[in-house]
């Protein structure tokens, strides 16, 4: 698994929150299943700790999502202090870690160990958990935003290009191409949703999610003047499987409203 370490102090930028996320060129709606009137479900407020402090979770109304009604009974939506949200199976639990290079929201059917989450001795999650990510390509976070995008995002290599050529982390740490196991789906050059598979290395370990017996899904936006990535990285139990796209669609469909403003 790579990890990713959300800086808490040093760089004096908190870009922390969603409401600091620029906008996503060229968005799409992937093929989830869509309905043409939005149906709600519950608000759930995710505390959060970082470089500028902890925050408790906020408290909200809930929300509207075009999604079957069906699958809106099983979903909440997720959200910390700022508006970094995603949706996910009722009843887990969430916590925010935010730094100079970004944020991750994480959300999981099993208690968080928020502590854990700061220790470079912690491996991830080994189980279900879902992990929404940010990270700021005008900061320390280039260097997560330069390795998926020398993994599957060839027309910006000129980007990860760059970042290799300062020489702060040697060029073996951004490998060109794809992982050979991963199954990937383009909705455009800035976009792509993808699986990875159970017990491999692919786009989905590239978070803190442990590689194990099962898959991992999600989705990968690139956008932005520096640029910056939005990444979903989700193991849902086999019986929620019919969830994922609907979760992958809900962040695309945010990308393409940041797009519209």
């Amino acid at each position: 698994m790579t990890t990713r370490h959300i800086l808490v102090a040093g760089l004096g930028l908190c870009v922390g929150f969603a409401g600091s996320r620029t906008t996503f060129a060229q968005a799409k709606s992937s093929g989830a299943p869509t309905q043409s009137t939005a149906v709600t479900v519950p608000f759930v407020g995710c505390a959060s700790d970082g470089m500028a402090g902890p925050n408790p979770a906020p408290s909200g109304k809930s929300v509207a999502v075009a999604i079957p009604a069906a699958m809106a009974q099983r979903l909440a939506y997720y959200e910390a202090e700022g508006g970094l949200g995603v949706l996910a199976p009722r009843g887990w639990n969430c916590f925010l870690i935010y730094g100079s290079s970004g944020s991750d929201l994480f959300v999981t059917p099993d208690s968080i160990d928020t502590k854990g989450l700061f220790s470079d001795s912690w491996k991830g999650f080994s189980g279900q958990a879902i992990q929404l990510s940010f990270d700021n390509g005008g900061t320390s976070g280039r260097f997560e935003v330069a390795k998926v995008i020398a993994r599957v995002f060839p027309e910006y290599k000129t980007f990860a290009q760059g970042v290799i050529a300062e020489g702060i982390e040697p060029a073996s740490d951004f490998p060109f191409g794809p992982y050979p196991s991963d199954k990937l789906t383009y909705r455009g050059k800035n976009i792509v949703e993808f699986e990875t598979p159970a017990n491999a290395q692919g786009l989905g370990t590239d978070s803190r999610l442990q590689m194990n017996e099962g898959p991992i899904d999600g989705v990968a936006i690139i956008g932005g003047a520096d640029p910056d990535l939005t990444m979903l990285s989700a193991r849902v139990p086999a019986t929620d499987s019919d969830l994922i796209s609907v979760m992958v669609g809900q962040v695309e469909r945010e990308a393409a409203a940041d797009t519209a403003q």
